[in-house]
């Protein structure tokens, strides 16, 4: 493998139906890495804890408060977190603290169990570590739950993006 053709560093977003949030932070990771010229150095994915909603689209609110700020959620397709994710994972990014749980639950190994984390922990501003279900709220409250997420995947990206610039 060259230097050109690196792996690239994968990143899996987890909330419970992966419909609202997950695809949010999916979506939103990815607009960060393209938009820095590093899209071919990060792969964005995103899961659910259960399987409600496997094969769905993401919520039409969900695709909607994206759509508004200017990113394209249509593509997404629900899917439940499985054991492979943690290998082909390098980071699993739960979306409040009761994914997190879940997911130190599954992982079989203390390796799995560290690459966890909690998006908001990566938010220096951020007042909760726990981003809001908007699944049973209106349209704003998606807004405002995509704007946490901007916010956390920003400064999660930041913390990254050294990693995966490619050496001069």
């Amino acid at each position: 493998m060259t230097a050109s053709e690196v792996a690239p560093f994968r990143v899996v977003f987890v909330c419970t139906g992966n419909i609202c949030r997950s695809p949010m932070a999916e979506v939103v990771f990815r607009g960060f890495a393209d938009a820095s010229g590093f899209g071919s150095r990060v792969a964005s994915t995103s899961a659910g804890t259960g399987d409600w909603h496997v094969g769905e689209r993401a919520d039409q609110r969900t695709i909607d408060a994206l759509q508004r700020a200017g990113y394209d959620g249509t593509r997404h397709r629900a899917r439940q977190f499985t054991h492979g994710d943690f290998v082909r994972s390098d980071l699993i990014v739960a979306l409040d603290r009761s994914h997190e749980r879940i997911l130190h639950g599954w992982a079989r190994s203390e390796a799995d169990a560290d690459k966890i984390a909690l998006l908001m922990s990566f938010d220096p501003a951020a007042s909760t570590l726990d981003v809001p279900d908007p699944y049973y709220a209106g349209p704003g409250m998606f807004d405002e739950v995509l704007g946490m997420i901007e916010s956390a995947s920003r400064a999660l990206f930041r913390q990254l993006e050294p990693a995966i610039r490619p050496a001069p």
